[in-house]
């Protein structure tokens, strides 16, 4: 069997997705890719299949360009998504896809995510964004594919870094996060979802105009992630 650490790291993470709550029924799906052999090869969750009774082998092995590898069944229908993603951001390591009940919503409205706290500025570096909705003819050509390309699109346009923006709305569609494990992008996922309810309770509450000041969010990302980090124990 390939990539029996990948796979394991996969499932446990589509494990993770419905015991966070952050998947309900089959929706949703995790990949991971290992790009340390002459060509990158991805795991993806199987299309459809319950996650509690998911095995390590019931998961697909693909190329990049989507040939199937490994693996008797169907992959994930978002497929085509993930693999984009992870040609377009070559310091990924993992995808997630979810439909998260409050970051489906800001997605289903069409709104990035303000950065409204220092929550929110400690993960992601400015506003989550939101993508363009795709056009009739972007759908009808290759629906899953132009959906990561929009997000490709908005990262470009906007020179948005996907390590320190873990995670995008596809506009009337649902959240995808990202990270350099697919284990960190369940946990990029989680507090995407985590972000997203602060946010709305925020704004139903009265948010103050203009959000949090970019001085305070810009000092809370950098102790965290930036050359000068004080969070955490260093290298442990």
């Amino acid at each position: 069997m390939l990539l029996p650490k990948l796979r394991e790291e996969v499932l446990y993470a589509n494990q993770e997705i419905a015991r966070l709550g952050l998947a309900i029924h089959t929706f949703g799906n995790v990949s991971g890719i290992d790009r340390s052999g002459d060509e990158p090869l991805v795991a993806i969750k199987p299309s459809g299949v319950a996650y509690a009774t998911m095995t390590a082998a019931d998961l697909v092995i693909t190329k990049l360009d989507g040939t199937i590898v490994e693996g008797k069944l169907n992959p994930s229908s978002d497929l085509d998504t993930h693999l984009l993603l992870y040609r377009e951001f070559p310091q990924i390591g993992g995808v997630v896809h979810t439909h998260s009940e409050f970051a489906t919503s800001w997605a289903q409205s069409g709104q990035e995510i303000p950065c409204l706290g220092t929550t929110h500025a400690d993960y992601f570096y400015g506003p989550v964004p939101v993508t363009a909705a795709l056009t009739k003819e972007e759908v009808e050509e290759a629906y899953v594919l132009n959906t990561g390309a929009v997000i490709a699109r908005l990262f470009q346009e906007k020179k948005l870094d996907p390590l320190a923006v873990p995670g995008v709305l596809v506009a009337g569609h649902a959240p995808f996060a990202w990270g350099k494990t697919p284990a960190k992008a369940v946990e990029h996922a989680d507090l995407l979802e985590y972000i997203a309810r602060l946010a709305y309770r925020t704004v139903v509450l009265g948010a103050p105009e203009g959000g949090l000041p970019e001085y305070v969010g810009n000092h809370h990302y950098q102790r965290k992630h930036g050359p000068k980090a004080t969070y955490g124990q260093g290298g442990c």
